[in-house]
């Protein structure tokens, strides 16, 4: 039986009569670039994740940069963040001019450690940047207790955490701003690129609307030299139509992980934790094994699609090698690094396609 990774055929599929009239209205209108379809959607999307404003962008890199740029962050200033994740997280901060700052996650949630937090604040820290990774937040109340103290701001980066939610608050509404990404394969994706920035702060809103459309206050008249970043209308009128779904899709990739642990849970194979206080939404399922590369040719030679994320952390990139982080730095990552196996996840995965993938994984076990 061929599984893949993902499947986006079939859940556009369920909405295609309504994502082909958001085109026709969009042609119609020809609001091709912000416009009511990106305003509607920052309406909605605010509301869904509990914040007073979302300004919509057209990645989750230009968020989280458009974040570092209005709070001041650049050239001398020191951000925070994790080495196991997506390479974005630390671009937005040399994008800004300055220095990431790598500290080590907590080996059960893949989140940033935050026992490791204080150790690496320097008078040069101007933001923290927890990652709310696989679909899980971070333990958000003792960073921000830490960062308060200190009177540093903190930013989430909630690209693969539409929707979860962390002692009942969602990401995103956590901390002074939110930074979602809505490429494809999330749980709440585009037909194309897309990001957000979610905020109570009114300033941080109207700055990020700013730095997103050339610095401009209005057509023509600019206030400082920004960028363009701004979100396709086809794009908002895509994500106002999925958003509807989001909750029950992410229901179904829930049921599809708790299927996952059931039939795994006597193995050898380590499952992803849901912490207590926390909703995990599954934007992957990422399974942990000392026979990592053994099991992924077995699930190729299946027929099943696996994924590696991630399997350099960011300290060993040759990107980041100017740091001056060596292999043993951050061990928790190193060790994620070379033992996890992302795993075939998706709303509407069938309970038949998921005991196929996780038989095989069993068979992988047995092997050698």
């Amino acid at each position: 039986m061929s599984v893949p990774f993902v499947d986006l055929r079939s859940m556009h599929n369920q909405v295609a009569g309504e994502l082909h009239q958001v085109f026709c209205r969009v042609l119609e209108n020809s609001s091709f670039v912000l416009g009511p379809e990106v305003k509607q959607f920052e309406k909605e999307f605010a509301e869904y994740v509990g914040t007073d404003y979302c300004v919509a962008v057209n990645t989750g890199t230009a968020a989280l940069h458009l974040v570092l740029a209005s709070l001041g962050v650049g050239p001398g200033d020191e951000v925070i963040t994790v080495p196991h994740t997506f390479i974005a997280t630390a671009e937005a901060i040399t994008a800004v001019g300055a220095r990431p700052v790598f500290v080590d996650i907590d080996s059960r949630s893949f989140t940033m450690d935050p026992e490791l937090l204080e150790a690496v604040i320097t008078t040069k820290t101007r933001a923290i940047i927890p990652v709310h990774l696989y679909g899980q937040t971070a333990d958000m109340n003792p960073i921000m207790e830490i960062a308060n103290r200190h009177g540093i701001p903190v930013i989430e980066d909630a690209c693969q955490a539409h929707g979860a939610e962390y002692q009942g608050r969602k990401a995103g509404s956590l901390s002074i701003a939110g930074c979602f990404s809505f490429y494809p394969g999330k749980n709440l994706g585009a037909c194309g690129e897309g990001g957000a920035v979610t905020t109570n702060d009114p300033a941080l809103a109207r700055r990020i609307e700013m730095w997103r459309d050339h610095g401009s206050t209005k057509k023509y008249e600019h206030s400082f030299p920004g960028l363009n970043m701004r979100m396709e209308g086809l794009q908002g009128g895509i994500l106002s139509v999925k958003l509807k779904y989001l909750d029950r899709w992410n229901d179904q990739r829930r049921e599809a992980a708790a299927q996952y642990a059931r039939i795994l849970e006597d193995s050898d194979i380590v499952t992803p934790v849901e912490m207590s206080d926390r909703h995990h939404v599954y934007h992957l399922y990422v399974i942990q094994s000392d026979k990592r590369e053994q099991l992924r040719q077995q699930l190729t030679s299946a027929g099943i699609e696996s994924g590696l994320h991630y399997p350099v952390p960011l300290h060993l990139q040759d990107a980041y090698r100017c740091l001056g982080y060596q292999p043993g730095d951050f061990p928790s990552t190193e060790r994620a690094a070379s033992r996890i196996l992302s795993l075939p996840i998706y709303p509407g995965i069938s309970a038949n396609a998921v005991e196929e993938v996780a038989s095989s994984i069993l068979e992988g076990c047995h092997v050698g």
